[in-house]
């Protein structure tokens, strides 16, 4: 009987053991959870988007562009509560939802991880590169006990991207600038930004470069002059969402630019924003290749509005 006892004993401490989990977030903290989280709060869209790709669904969100919530994601986020913006969350609403996590971009939250930290386990990310985004699809599949799952989405992702790559050959070379902001200089995205790495992967030029600041993450960006954009003259043009009308294409300059004269400016969602999820990176990398390479590539269809590609008149 003792020896049934002891052995009844070990197996329930080995079962504690192996539902505690922990991973090293991007600032190289060590998280641990005591079990498995099944009340994550995402104050990001991609932690949202990486728990619905899961099947966790995430106690709270952040908005999405002008949306309380990111409406792609569909019933998984239908009963999530809205925290408001994913750099001045509502911290006195987080703390009445209890989550036992928080999955948050690390740069927008990181001076408030303390108080996060007191209301449940913050988790912090830097959500730029595409290396970034592998972790942290694996370290939120650690979190919520689904590492298989987590290990299974990102493989099929990246034999997506080079099956895609694999296709395209010797059309490799156009260029491309993914442009944002509303102010009379257009944001520059470096070649180290998410999307950029996609397009790269897909034999696509970024004419902004290097970072001369890598492998420092930030700035991942910069300011170009329209006269420097002109002298690049990118065969592809990705303009990101503005809430105000972009100045700089009133510049008398854009009507020179050969993607203007081409029709190749394109607008696209606020996914490509913070894109590293599951369901947003693969929508990315599907409108990456049907701007760059439309006869190889089918368009996404059926999708919202405010997902779907735009020509840009």
């Amino acid at each position: 009987m003792r020896m049934t006892v002891g052995a009844a004993l070990l197996a329930a401490l080995a079962f504690q053991a192996l539902a505690g989990v922990q991973v090293t977030d991007d600032r190289g903290v060590e998280v641990v959870l005591s079990q498995p989280a099944s009340r994550p709060a995402a104050i990001s869209t991609f932690a949202a988007d990486a728990l619905t790709a899961l099947g966790v669904p995430p106690v709270a969100v952040t908005q999405f562009d002008e949306q309380d919530r990111p409406a792609y994601l569909g019933d998984a986020v239908n009963e999530a509560v809205s925290l408001g913006t994913r750099g001045q969350p509502n911290l006195e609403l987080l703390s009445e939802l209890a989550p036992d996590t928080v999955l948050a971009v690390r740069r927008y939250t990181e001076t408030i991880a303390g108080r996060i930290d007191a209301i449940a386990p913050y988790v912090g990310f830097d959500d730029l590169t595409l290396t970034d985004s592998l972790k942290a699809v694996s370290d939120i599949g650690t979190l919520v006990g689904k590492p298989e799952q987590a290990v299974r989405l990102n493989r099929e992702f990246q034999q997506t991207l080079a099956r895609m790559a694999g296709q395209i050959g010797e059309r490799s070379g156009q260029s491309i600038a993914l442009l944002v902001t509303a102010s009379e200089q257009p944001f520059v995205y470096y070649d180290h930004f998410l999307p950029v790495e996609l397009a790269t992967a897909l034999g696509l030029h970024n004419v902004a470069g290097a970072s001369p600041d890598w492998p420092g993450k930030l700035p991942f960006g910069f300011r170009m002059p329209l006269e420097q954009l002109l002298a690049a003259d990118p065969d592809i043009l990705v303009l990101f969402p503005s809430a105000q009308p972009r100045a700089f294409v009133n510049n008398p300059l854009w009507k020179y630019l050969k993607a203007v004269n081409n029709q190749r400016v394109y607008l696209v969602g606020q996914h490509w924003k913070e894109g590293g999820g599951p369901i947003a990176r693969t929508l990315i990398l599907r409108q990456l290749g049907h701007l760059a390479y439309p006869d190889l590539f089918d368009l996404p269809a059926d999708l919202p509005a405010d997902l779907a590609l735009h020509s840009f008149q």
